[in-house]
């Protein structure tokens, strides 16, 4: 009896140790000051995890789900007229396949969209615009010709989103006064 509560006397201290040890605070530079960026540091660096809502606040209203995105909408709703080849909202990448328009049976057109923030602003997206032009012999050649489009598609997506943004504002605005006259 003695034996076994040293032993596990012994085995906790020893356990508080080696979880002492192990929190190196590294270089006090490089850690932020505040808890929240601290976190954000951690989990972009692949340390530590979340235990989702446990211990933390979710406010309501907030969806990690593509509809809550203005972005990732305004981009599925400009390329609405394209067949999609993927559309991967966790990886943030939209390719379209290969579309022509019918007017020249030789060429057609692809676009990639790579997210690169999910802020609205001009360099929060990558986009890619691909021509294809075979020969009767169908040997394809295929140029990447981005600079031509791809200002324009991300000008209107970029717009849409904002319109977006906008309109989620009111609705939670207007959500919020009407509870407020409710009580």
């Amino acid at each position: 009896m003695y034996f076994k509560k040293n032993t596990i006397f012994i085995l906790s201290i020893f356990a508080c140790c080696m979880f002492l040890y192990s929190c190196n605070p590294g270089d006090a530079r490089k850690i932020p000051p505040r808890a929240e960026d601290r976190v954000k540091q951690n989990i972009e660096e692949g340390r530590g995890f979340r235990l989702g809502t446990l211990g933390g606040e979710k406010k309501s209203g907030e969806f990690d789900f593509a509809s809550s995105n203005e972005l990732w909408r305004a981009s599925l709703d400009t390329l609405e007229f394209m067949p999609l080849a993927l559309a991967n909202y966790s990886g943030g990448i939209i390719v379209t396949d290969w579309y022509s328009d019918g007017s020249s049976e030789n060429e057609s057109v692809k676009i990639s969209i790579r997210f690169l923030s999910n802020e609205i602003r001009s360099d929060a997206l990558s986009v890619k615009v691909f021509y294809k032009k075979c020969s009767v012999q169908n040997s394809c050649q295929i140029l990447d010709r981005s600079e031509d489009l791809s200002a324009d598609l991300s000008k209107k997506i970029l717009t849409k989103a904002s319109i977006y943004e906008k309109e989620n504002k009111t609705k939670k605005k207007k959500k919020y006064i009407n509870s407020k006259l409710d009580d």
